[in-house]
């Protein structure tokens, strides 16, 4: 994740780099908040109708939209990861 100048160095934490970052932990908590507010109207109509999938509602499209968007954290946690072994071997 870096953003190339146009004198070709590497912008440090520019805020582009993270913004990928948001979009996992805020349909987290919105999951969440839904969740917490018992699913909003619709979800009773969807709900009642026969042969409804347990995965219709709000609550677990955001949940799966948050599982979908995890690959910005996943590619951050191994970068870091792979860092301290990298400095691992240099000691």
């Amino acid at each position: 994740m870096a953003i190339r100048s146009e004198s070709g160095g590497v912008a440090a934490h520019g805020a582009a780099d993270w913004l990928c970052l948001a979009a996992a932990p805020t349909f987290a908590v919105m999951a969440l908040l839904t969740g917490m507010n018992g699913g909003g109207q619709l979800d009773i109509l969807c709900t009642t109708a026969q042969g409804a999938s347990p995965l219709n509602g709000m609550v677990p499209m955001y949940v799966l939209m948050s599982a979908f968007h995890m690959a910005p954290w996943l590619k951050l946690i191994a970068s870091r990861q792979e860092r301290r072994r990298t400095l691992r071997t240099w000691r």
